[in-house]
């Protein structure tokens, strides 16, 4: 399959929606003049325009149609089998001193990085056509909704901008004419998809991103991880809110009294899963909302947190997701979705790994590589970090308010990571301090959504140690800051569905099971604090009767094993948040380090 294609040249009306702002053009004309295209393809995310790109990304073999009785108005994508995730090694923030950028992220001089991304991108695009996107980032009538524009020599990233952003005129409307306007400047280019001369780069002063070298989605789809979290968190900074690596949801009781929840997970820990929750039996009348499966904006108002999602679609880890694990997932992207590295049926369908709960799956398949698959076949079919990319508008539980401008109120603030032992089901913390330090230390067993080793146990403060665009300390500091601010604040939870029994079977059965953690949480967060709590070492803990666990298949030695608070697995996990913050290099606040300190001294007085 082709990743890097040539050019195209579009009828009449298609691909001539220059906008009129003389900053854009002077930067397209001086990114044209480096790399050298055949033609400029100006965007305008009409229908016309995507049937048409789709059209030629068939020809050219960048896509494979499924079968459109099966899987109407669908496609299939394969990547580079070199790249198929996010490259943190790769990945850069360029800001004047080393120490802005601080220590989790990967530094570089910002004049010597242009210069030698300029290099890479000298004659880059020569026989292939450039396309300009502009896209708009949140809610167009959002004062939180931030305009960028893409370029690229990838019909992909195209089509898959058009389902992740607001693209087109409503961008360019936004931006108006003013040369002196805020946004972001995103220029990718696909090179010869070589691992050697791939660079994700990031220049927060600039509001600048250059990517290079990948056709991949997270290091490619510079709306996404790029501006809304790495460029997002530095500007979050400099302007007084938060860009952070969650969830929204929407929880409504049977009474029909709502409530909203933001909630950080890292890559592949189940955030598109709890996002579109659907409650089991006993919850009859509770209904689950989705905002947004992965990114919020939130702002101060009237001393609350409230948060916009400000994608437009979903750009899902496929392997697991099944009608039983997460069935508004799969509604979603039954039509108008676009696949990268899943396997493909002899009737034209998609598969992946947990597809099917039952075990089956087909007697024959290509796989994600394009080689023939059958189940004895070692290599899975669908690669594990393979994703689908649908819009939010094909979710059958999407929130009726996804589209308000000042967002929505954010009523707790959930911290989770993916935890064989030590973290327990659930705790709130105690106040909003603590929050910060419970996210601040998070920690979770590494997936396949970024290169590197599976399995290891790695900090993930806030899930944004890949995302943060600046200091870290800094960011630390910023929270708590946040919270000075805040007269109503959202309660704080860590949660972690993943625990493990002495056999190594998982002891929460996980998925729409998790209602019932969150009623807890949601009845913490009420004013008269609905649902008791016991006092522990690291938080308020749950009993078993306080989770409402009628009707779930579950006996009481696991539930007591996934509320235990083992002091001995504590006292590795304090030492391993002090060797963390210590390896930060004296950039933690101050505070931070008074609440490891408290946690350490709770620990003893109950010894």
């Amino acid at each position: 399959m082709k990743n890097v294609a040539p050019a195209i040249f579009p009828p009449n009306g298609i691909g001539d929606a220059k906008p009129a702002n003389q900053a854009v053009l002077d930067w397209v004309n001086e990114i044209a003049a480096i790399t050298q295209p055949e033609n400029i393809f100006w965007c305008d995310g009409s229908e016309r325009e995507n049937e048409f790109l789709i059209a030629e990304s068939l020809k050219q073999n960048v896509l494979i149609e499924l079968n459109q009785e099966k899987v109407p108005h669908s496609y299939l994508h394969r990547s580079n089998p070199n790249d198929v995730a996010r490259v943190e090694q790769f990945t850069f923030v360029c800001t004047p001193t080393k120490e802005e950028a601080g220590p989790t992220n990967n530094w570089s001089e910002p004049g010597e990085t242009y210069t030698k991304l300029r290099g890479l991108l000298k004659g880059a695009m020569r026989g292939r056509t450039m396309f300009v996107i502009p896209y708009i980032m949140g809610p167009p009538d959002s004062p939180q909704a931030k305009v960028g524009f893409e370029i690229t020599d990838s019909k992909y990233v195209v089509l898959n901008m058009r389902i992740m952003t607001r693209m087109g005129e409503v961008a360019v409307k936004r931006l108006g004419n003013d040369p002196n306007a805020e946004w972001n400047r995103g220029a990718h280019s696909l090179l010869d998809i070589s691992p050697e001369r791939r660079f994700i780069c990031h220049f927060p002063q600039d509001n600048a991103i250059i990517s290079v070298g990948s056709g991949y989605g997270g290091n490619v789809l510079l709306s996404k991880k790029c501006l809304a979290l790495r460029i997002g968190s530095y500007l979050a900074q400099k302007q007084g809110w938060l860009a952070e690596h969650m969830l929204i949801l929407g929880v409504e009781s049977p009474e029909g009294k709502k409530h909203y929840v933001a909630a950080a997970f890292p890559s592949a820990c189940g955030k598109t899963n709890f996002a579109m929750l659907i409650p089991p039996e006993h919850f009859k009348g509770w209904k689950i909302t989705t905002v947004g499966d992965d990114i919020a904006w939130m702002q101060v108002r009237n001393g609350r947190l409230y948060a916009i999602n400000p994608e437009n679609g979903y750009f899902g880890v496929v392997p697991g997701t099944s009608y039983k694990s997460n069935p508004n997932a799969m509604r979603s992207i039954e039509h108008d979705t676009l696949y990268t590295n899943v396997a493909l049926t002899d009737d034209g369908d998609v598969w992946w790994e947990g597809k099917d709960p039952d075990g089956s799956g087909p007697a024959h398949a290509i796989d994600w590589r394009g080689n023939d698959w059958t189940p004895n076949t070692k290599e899975k079919a669908a690669h594990p970090n393979s994703r689908f990319t649908t819009p939010m508008r094909n979710n059958p539980a999407l929130d009726p308010d996804v589209e308000k401008g000042e967002g929505v109120p954010i009523s707790a603030i959930i911290f989770g990571g993916r935890r064989s032992d030590t973290a327990p089901l659930v705790y709130q913390a105690f106040d909003w301090a603590h929050g910060v330090y419970l996210g601040a230390t998070m920690a979770s067993e590494t997936t396949a959504a970024a290169t590197g080793a599976v399995g290891k146990v790695r900090r993930d403060p806030m899930a944004m140690l890949p995302f943060c665009g600046y200091n870290i300390g800094d960011y630390f500091q910023h929270w708590l800051d946040i919270g000075k601010r805040l007269t109503n604040p959202p309660q704080i939870f860590s949660v972690n569905w993943f625990r493990k029994g002495a056999g190594g079977k998982f002891l929460w059965p996980g998925f729409g099971e998790n209602m019932r953690v969150l009623k807890w949480i949601i009845d913490r967060c009420e004013e008269n604090q609905k649902a008791s709590a016991l006092e522990s070492p690291i938080g308020w803990l749950p009993s078993p009767h306080d989770l409402e666990l009628a009707g779930l298949d579950i006996d009481h030695k696991s539930v007591a094993e996934l509320l235990c608070i083992d002091h001995e697995e504590w006292q590795k996990e304090i030492a391993a948040h002090e060797k963390f913050f210590d390896s930060l290099g004296g950039v933690v606040p101050e505070e931070l380090q008074k609440q490891r300190e408290k946690l350490a001294a709770r620990f003893k007085e109950c010894a």
